[in-house]
């Protein structure tokens, strides 16, 4: 039977009010939470403190499997105020009090960076429902399938010009990762000016950081058109010139943004905002940056705030486009970050898209091929009966790699149920079970990494029971003793049974690589359940798994079919996401921060198809900014194109068909004229 361990009281966080993932952060010690930084988008280290240590060193990080005195004599719990973390606090609706480290609140939901030692005592408070960490968000991974392109791709569609003239000047945002190439021909109007309006680099240090926030740095239209005209004098690229965090060839960020903006994408004729995510692939120490959901949500409040203008009567219409996601929480739309975008998306005039996700695959298409890896993200079952059990088999990577990233897996199930877990690591002794309101915290296995389990009832957010557990490696400063590598076997036991059905999902980094260490390579790795555990459905990102967004798939348009990538629906709560599929296999778009011989690339995912959304509802923002995102995405859905062989049924993977653009904005000008009739009488 699981115990609770004994810890200080004074500082030990045991709340339901708050989220596992983050009583494990705020009852780490520090070194722990200092390496955990360089792996985590959502903890980091104070900005003015001083680390305890160097940043690691991964030429041999690896300790021997065995457990040393040294170790067993390790106090756990010592966390430090110099640790900080993102958090949402969802408040009691009468709420007037102050949150320590508030950034910005919308009703009574509070975006929050605070020191985990404050946890416990915010957890203390009358008027706190609840304290939900932020997700780490994902490294967007497409694949870059020609960078050998010639010429700019001709216009995606172009009788949308000739046929619906905007009516409004309307806004197109993008928050993404890499940087964005603002001086780019694809970007630049007829007097040689950029479409990008402003631009705020949430890692940068170069301009100062935005009013209504205090950190990264922000560019406006005319730092970037002093540049471009500069840059032409000097000889050196403009984004030299204004220089930001992110300058990446083959931006992530630039590609999206031409898609839904470029002179060659959906809607030429709108103004850009940028903002990019201080997520830097490849760069070990990210000890003092966040990117987490928290972070994306700064970034809609940012380009949501631009839209009202200074005075906040502009009100112009915004179509925002994120190609990033996570796949934390229960997938029913109940984690605070998506309940903060339903609550912006209920005021007219804004559409908010989301990359449905590339987790799709479930087996190797051939030899070698590994995309199976990160599409094995879903699981789900039914327990019959109390007293009854199901095993699910989990998967961390060996044979050449260890991985020193820390794993997490979620389970999630009725209220009406209670679940007890087993777990048996690779070669080991099972461990538990753990029952409902217990938990095992910091877990030392014989080999010296740990395990944390936490069985917890009715979440705050949704009601629901949920089970996390934490395989983490042994974050040592002068060594890493990485997760166990082999198969996990986890145990559902049933308690107490009515429903019996459950959903589980793996929260994991996408790989890094990290280095050597002899005949092995370090590496952030995914786990990933066994092909008898995978259930393929339901790996849609959890930030696409909002109410009010449109969440889109990847078309294969030269095929007539879906990409094999693409991420499922449904919701864990059975709604219909994605609800459309778009072009996003093998696009053309802007290469940023290339040379002008080189200004093309081409790349696959679903965060090509969700820009080519992003466009459209422009488009139709443009013609009608009365539109709610509720009925832009009712357009969507009522005027889609089933694929070949394909019903209008709603499919876990295709939605309820291929966006048509021009009936979308036909379908908006009609509508809008039948207001304007009903108005007039």
């Amino acid at each position: 039977m699981a115990r609770k361990p004994k810890l200080s009281p004074s500082t030990h966080v045991e709340s339901s009010k708050v989220d596992a993932k983050l009583r494990m952060f705020a009852n780490a010690n520090q070194p722990v939470n200092e390496i955990r930084a360089e792996f985590s988008g959502s903890v980091a280290i104070n900005k003015k403190a001083t680390p305890s240590f160097e940043q690691v060193r991964f030429k041999n990080p690896v300790e021997p499997s065995r457990l040393t005195k040294k170790l067993k004599k390790k106090k756990l719990n010592r966390p430090s105020k110099d640790i900080v973390t993102n958090v949402f606090v969802e408040l009691s609706p009468s709420s007037t009090g102050k949150i320590p480290g508030e950034v910005i609140r919308k009703s009574n939901l509070v975006s929050a960076r605070l020191a985990v030692t404050d946890v416990k005592k915010l957890a203390d408070r009358d008027d706190v429902i609840g304290i939900e960490n932020s997700r780490m968000l994902k490294v967007p991974r497409p694949l870059v399938t020609d960078t050998d392109v010639k010429k700019a791709p001709a216009p995606k569609f172009p009788d949308l010009r000739k046929n619906f003239k905007p009516r409004h000047d309307t806004l197109i945002g993008i928050i993404d990762v890499g940087g964005f190439d603002f001086a780019h021909p694809d970007f630049l109007d007829s007097n040689g000016n950029t479409r990008f309006r402003k631009i705020w680099d949430q890692g940068g240090t170069f301009r100062k950081a935005p009013a209504i926030f205090h950190y990264g740095a922000e560019f406006d239209g005319k730092h970037l058109n002093t540049a471009i005209r500069q840059a032409k004098k000097v000889g050196v690229p403009a984004t030299s010139l204004e220089k930001q965090s992110q300058i990446t060839i083959g931006s992530h960020g630039t590609h999206v943004s031409s898609i839904a903006a470029g002179n060659s994408g959906i809607f030429p004729d709108a103004e850009i905002i940028g903002v990019t995510i201080a997520l830097k692939d490849g760069d070990i120490d990210r000890r003092k940056s966040f990117y987490d959901s928290a972070c994306l949500i700064h970034a809609i409040e940012y380009i949501l705030a631009e839209a009202r203008g200074k005075d906040k009567k502009d009100d112009r219409p915004v179509s925002i486009n994120i190609s990033l996601g996570t796949n934390g929480h229960a997938h029913d739309g109940s984690d605070v970050a998506s309940r903060w975008i339903d609550a912006e998306l209920s005021l007219p005039g804004r559409c908010i898209c989301i990359a449905a996700g590339n987790a799709g695959q479930e087996k190797p298409e051939k030899e070698n091929d590994l995309g199976f890896v990160m599409g094995r993200i879903h699981t789900s079952g039914r327990i019959e009966a109390t007293g009854l059990s199901r095993d699910i088999f989990w998967n961390v990577v060996g044979n050449g790699i260890t991985d020193i990233s820390e794993n997490e897996f979620e389970i999630w199930y009725a209220p009406q149920d209670r679940f007890s877990m087993m777990i048996k690591p690779p070669g080991m002794n099972w461990i538990g079970p753990v029952r409902p309101n217990e938990y095992i915290e910091n877990k030392q296995l014989r080999d010296g990494s740990f395990i944390s389990i936490y069985n917890e009832l009715y979440h705050f957010a949704n009601g629901s029971n949920y089970i996390a557990v934490y395989l983490s490696p042994n974050f040592d400063p002068k060594k890493i003793i990485p997760v166990r590598s082999g198969e996990w076997q986890v145990r559902l036991i049933g308690e107490e049974i009515r429903d019996g059905r459950f959903d589980g999902w793996i929260e994991r980094d996408d790989p890094r690589p990290l280095g050597a260490n002899g005949n092995k390579e370090e590496w952030n790795f995914p786990s990933f359940f066994s092909e008898s555990s995978n259930i393929d459905n339901t790996s849609i990102s959890s930030l696409a798994c909002a109410r009010f967004v449109i969440a889109v798939g990847n078309c294969d348009q030269f095929n007539e079919k879906i990409n094999i990538s693409s991420s499922q629906g449904p919701t864990r709560d059975k709604r219909c996401k994605p609800e459309v599929i778009a072009p996003g296999t093998e696009i053309v778009a802007a290469k940023g921060f290339s040379s002008p011989d080189d200004a093309w690339i081409t790349m696959t995912g679903t965060s090509m198809a969700s820009p080519f959304v992003c466009g459209i509802a422009a488009w139709m923002l443009s013609l009608d900014k009365t539109l709610t995102a509720a009925q832009v995405q009712g357009i969507m859905i009522r005027t889609s194109l089933p694929l070949p062989g394909d019903d209008y049924n709603w499919k876990d993977d295709t939605g309820f068909g291929l966006i048509n653009a021009e009936a979308c904005l036909r379908e908006a000008l009609s509508f809008k004229n039948k207001k304007d009739k009903t108005d007039a009488h």
